[in-house]
C-alpha cells in the first residue's frame, strides 16, 4: 500500500508530463531484461508500473488524493477507521459522541451494511461497501523496432494461458501502456484489467527521433560524384532513392511517410544521411586524384 508518489519519486503536485517522465526513467533502469540477476529489480518494476497505472488515470489519482482509495487502488476505510484519523473528541473533552454511552457497534453496523436506518448516521443506514473488483495483472510486451513503427499486430499470452492479439497504438514507445479490460484477476465486484507495458527494442541501424527515423546510408565515391539510383532499406521494405550528382557526406534526404505512426494521424519520415565510404589504400583512386586538386577552401566558414 505504498504511496504512488513516493514510489515514482515525484511531488503530489507533479504534472502528467513529470509523472510520465519519472516512470519512463525508472522503468528503463528497473526493466527485468536489464536486471536478470536482480529479482528485487523486477519487484520494484512491478511497483513502479502499478504506481504509474494509478497516477496516470485522472479519476483514480483524484480518488487517491481525496483518500477514497489506497495506493493499490482499493477502497479506503471511511473516517480513517483502523488508522490514526478516527473519531475526534468533541469540545467537552469526551469521546467523539460525548459521555452518553454511544453504541459503536450500531454505528459501524450501519456503515458497513448491518442494521441501518435512523440515528445520526441514517445517511449510511443499510448500505454496504461496494464489492471489490479483482486486482489488475501487469504484463510486459517487448516489441521490435520495425513492428512498433508499422503497428504490426502482437500476440500476448495471458496469465490463464490464453492468448490475445493486440493492435499497437499510434505513437507507441517504450513505457506505453495498454489496458485489457477484464483480463485481470476475478473478484466479487468483477474482474480486474490487464495492464500491458511495452518496451520497444533498439535497431542495429535505424535510430528514432520523435516520429522520424534516421538512417546513415553508405554510398560509394562514384555514386556521390556522378549521382545514382540505389536501393534503401525502410521499415516498410526497400525503396529506390535517387542520389543527386555531387552529393557530399552529411547530405540528408527525406523519404515521406516512412517513419513512426503519430497520435495526431499519419506517419513521420525517414531521414537518410549520405555517408561517402572511401576504399582504403586503393592505388587506382590515389593515382586518379594525384592529377587533380580541389582548389576550394572548404573550411573557410570555420575561420581557418
Amino acid at each position: 500500500m505504498a504511496d504512488p508518489y513516493s514510489t515514482l519519486g515525484v511531488a503530489k503536485t507533479a504534472s502528467e508530463a513529470e509523472i510520465k517522465s519519472a516512470y519512463r526513467k525508472l522503468a528503463k533502469e528497473l526493466h527485468p531484461d536489464k536486471n536478470k540477476d536482480n529479482p528485487k529489480a523486477s519487484e520494484k518494476f512491478s511497483d513502479v508500473t502499478k504506481a504509474y497505472d494509478l497516477l496516470s488515470d485522472k479519476t483514480k489519482r483524484a480518488q487517491y488524493d481525496r483518500g477514497e482509495i489506497d495506493g493499490d487502488g482499493n477502497p479506503a476505510m471511511p473516517f480513517g477507521y483502523g488508522g490514526g484519523g478516527g473519531f475526534r473528541g468533541d469540545p467537552r473533552g469526551q469521546g467523539g459522541f460525548g459521555n452518553e454511552g454511544a453504541d459503536f457497534g450500531d454505528i459501524f453496523e450501519g456503515l458497513f451494511g448491518g442494521r441501518g436506518g435512523g440515528g445520526p448516521f441514517g445517511g449510511f443506514g443499510g448500505r454496504s461497501a461496494p464489492p471489490q473488483k479483482g486486482a489488475n495483472v501487469a504484463y510486459r510486451l517487448s516489441v521490435s523496432f520495425i513492428d512498433a513503427a508499422t503497428q504490426a499486430p502482437q500476440r500476448i499470452t495471458l496469465a490463464d494461458g490464453g492468448t490475445i492479439d493486440l493492435k499497437l497504438p499510434a505513437g507507441v514507445e517504450t513505457g506505453t501502456q495498454m489496458r485489457l479490460a477484464g483480463k485481470g484477476q476475478a473478484g466479487p465486484g468483477g474482474t480486474g484489467d490487464g495492464i500491458v507495458t511495452i518496451t520497444v527494442k533498439d535497431h542495429p541501424f535505424y535510430e528514432r527521433e520523435g516520429a522520424n527515423i534516421r538512417l546513415d546510408l553508405p554510398v560509394t565515391l562514384n555514386e556521390a560524384v556522378k549521382g545514382a539510383k540505389i536501393k534503401v532499406p525502410t521499415v516498410d521494405g526497400p525503396v529506390m532513392l535517387s542520389i543527386p550528382a555531387g552529393s557530399s557526406s552529411g547530405k540528408v534526404m527525406r523519404l515521406k511517410g516512412k517513419g513512426f505512426s503519430q497520435k495526431s494521424g499519419g506517419r513521420g519520415d525517414q531521414l537518410v544521411r549520405l555517408m561517402v565510404d572511401l576504399p582504403a589504400d586503393d592505388a587506382a583512386l590515389i593515382t586518379l586524384l594525384s592529377e587533380w586538386t580541389d582548389p576550394r577552401n572548404v573550411r573557410a566558414d570555420l575561420g581557418v
